[in-house]
């Protein structure tokens, strides 16, 4: 969570259910200056809003920094909304969290995390909405993240240890420390601990989490534009492998398929399910086309266009011959009848389509942006060299002058047809002067 801070308004009848007595303390409506939504991270969408309250369940999602997030008892049977800040039950003391569901919807969420919604007694409880001293406390704490987490990296790698410390999250009273971190190997840090603790007088917790975890932590933006999704909506981590980029018929390079986190994406697997569907209307691998001339063998499929390329050799690209998949069915059909087609194409006529071979790997040569200007400047000097010629074949023309081949009877008889239309619309200009003339002297 971001640094709150907690604005008054104007008139207090404005927040309806205050429970404090004035807005100085009152944070339970939407008036408040300092309520906004968190970084989108668990912020879900309560679509039982409508037709249900907190009341229907009397336990409670509360979210703190970033991914950590948890299920708390509402005891006191408090009025809260999502994006109300409350002050929770810690392990020594109370937190500082904010509500991103209530309801049903808790229940669900529950079970999806393996927790039994009926045994609400083991959950730790919801004090009370944040007061004003509560949040100073708490933004006093928060201020002292970076600044540990700088310390703490330097007294990890003056005493050897194998490890990153990727962040620091203070407890809402200060009096707790929990630190992240990143290591390929186990690590003994009961030293780091000693140290830490009396460094900053805090109780210390170590976490180890993963790369993804990391950087779903730290953020950031991904090739697409848009804000990383670990950062922003995802809540739990699947598994990725090669399988999907195959699938997907995309290419194996690594430096496409890793994200941020030098792991495989995860939007790898988002389009996973409606490839597997597609795969299924295709024809099958093993199927093999007979014709005439011979047989042919699958050799690549575009399963968004629904086109399939066969190849009369099973292990090489020969003869290649780009098919719809209707028509690979239809010929499978013939087949099984014993029936073999002239060809593998609906057309009476023309040659295998050939597909032009592109050289992915080509994609990130230093050099590709040179190869662009050097066919704009080609082009540049084509189009100058095209105009200067245009342009000395216009110049006997315009200087008056005439080519010879067009010194023939039927140039002078051009140029008298001219000179007798031009003494014509003379003629008709002096005649049609003479008449107003005329027409002013009545």
């Amino acid at each position: 969570m971001d640094e709150i801070e907690m604005k008054p308004v104007p008139d207090c009848t404005e927040c309806e259910g205050c429970d404090t007595g004035g807005c100085g303390g009152c944070n339970s409506h939407k008036v408040m200056g300092w309520r906004r939504e968190p970084r989108g991270k668990l912020y879900a969408t309560n679509w039982l809003g409508d037709i249900s309250t907190v009341a229907d369940f009397p336990a409670v999602q509360v979210q703190f920094k970033n991914t950590r997030a948890g299920f708390y008892l509402n005891s006191s049977k408090l009025n809260l909304e999502i994006g109300d800040v409350v002050s929770v039950e810690a392990a020594n003391g109370h937190d500082i969290g904010q509500v991103t569901m209530v309801g049903p919807l808790v229940r669900m969420q529950m079970v999806k995390a393996k927790l039994d919604p009926d045994n609400l007694d083991e959950l730790k409880k919801v004090f009370r909405k944040a007061r004003q001293s509560d949040l100073d406390r708490f933004n006093e704490a928060r201020s002292k993240e970076h600044s540990t987490m700088i310390r703490s990296r330097a007294i990890a790698e003056e005493l050897g240890l194998n490890m990153k410390i990727g962040d620091v999250e203070y407890q809402g009273d200060g009096s707790k420390a929990i630190f992240y971190y990143i290591a390929d190997e186990r690590v003994d840090f009961r030293k780091l601990i000693r140290i830490l603790a009396e460094e900053f007088k805090v109780r210390i917790e170590m976490k180890q989490i993963g790369a993804r975890q990391e950087t779903g932590r730290i953020g950031g933006i991904g090739p697409c534009g848009r804000p990383l999704c670990c950062s922003s909506w995802m809540t739990h981590f699947v598994s990725v492998g090669t399988g999907a980029a195959r699938m997907q018929d995309l290419s194996m390079n690594p430096q496409k398929l890793a994200g941020q986190c030098a792991k495989l994406k995860c939007c790898l697997n988002f389009e996973i399910d409606a490839y597997a569907e597609a795969v299924k209307q295709l024809p099958s691998k093993d199927e093999v086309l007979q014709t005439k001339d011979g047989d042919y063998f699958l050799f690549k499929t575009d399963i968004l266009t629904r086109t399939l390329t066969y190849s009369t050799d099973r292990r090489t690209a020969a003869n290649l011959t780009v098919i719809p998949a209707s028509r690979a069915f239809e010929i499978i059909a013939l087949n099984k009848q014993g029936i073999k087609v002239d060809r593998l194409g609906e057309e009476a006529e023309g040659k295998p389509q050939m597909r032009e071979y592109i050289d992915l790997t080509d994609q990130d040569a230093l050099t590709r942006f040179d190869k662009a200007k050097k066919k704009k400047k080609h082009k540049q000097n084509q189009h100058g060299d095209n105009a200067s010629a245009q342009q000395e074949n216009r110049k006997p023309e315009q200087a008056g002058q005439v080519k010879p081949e067009q010194r023939q009877d039927g140039g002078k008889k051009s140029g008298n047809q001219r000179r007798q239309k031009r003494q014509q619309r003379n003629k008709e200009n002096k005649t049609s002067s003479k008449e107003t003339n005329d027409a002013k002297e009545s």
